[in-house]
């Protein structure tokens, strides 16, 4: 029985970093190609892995179009929910605005992904917005309203501030070869970008 749960447990390693490595694959696959573009046969090469084994994993391509979004989603979501209502209001939002400009630095092409399914109707997350996204944001828009309620935050309407914040940090991933085209390509834009935008929403969001 040991050598039994040992094997399973392997076999969820195996797993688990096989269905990383088909993932990162697809999202350069879907990113150049689109949804429509994009094959299993080019996600397979591209994860160095013969499309039966691609297959083992996942059935088609929509479920990996599907997953990828998913992953996406969840790494998005995690600094959202992790604003705190017992936490200082500027602390909070300043640390939710880092945490965004981290994620277009680090992962441009999941933020354009996103945005490309969007643009088309959100046909394979839609209910996800209209749900759990919605749950999320409206119990965070909740939180800033106490805040704002209690003078800790200038007026401001919750929900229009956590979409500007959305705006824009993810603008940096998504018209990135814009802002490098304006900038000239200088070097440590991101680093700019973020005193900018921590100078603009502290400043409007500070209390007067």
């Amino acid at each position: 029985m040991p050598q039994a749960r040992a094997g399973a447990a392997r076999k969820t390693r195996i797993q688990a970093r096989n269905e990383e490595l088909i993932l990162d694959a697809a999202l350069e696959v879907f990113s150049a190609f689109g949804y429509r573009g994009a094959t299993v046969d080019q996600i397979a090469a591209k994860a160095a892995m013969s499309k039966p084994n691609l297959l083992y994993y996942f059935r088609r391509k929509e479920d990996i179009y599907v997953a990828l979004l998913e992953h996406t989603l969840a790494d998005w979501l995690e600094p959202l929910s992790d604003i705190d209502a017992a936490g200082d209001p500027l602390d909070q939002l300043s640390r939710y605005i880092a945490a965004k400009l981290r994620l277009s630095r680090e992962r441009p092409e999941a933020s354009r992904l996103f945005a490309n399914e969007i643009l088309h109707g959100a046909p394979m997350i839609g209910k996800f917005l209209k749900g759990p996204l919605k749950d999320l944001v409206d119990a965070k828009a909740a939180i800033i309203g106490a805040w704002i309620e209690a003078g800790r935050l200038a007026p401001v309407d919750p929900l229009h501030l956590i979409f500007a914040i959305w705006a824009t940090t993810q603008h940096y991933a998504d018209f990135d070869v814009q802002v490098r085209a304006v900038l000239g390509g200088a070097k440590g834009h991101m680093q700019d970008a973020e005193k900018s935008l921590l100078t603009l929403f502290m400043n409007g969001l500070r209390p007067r």
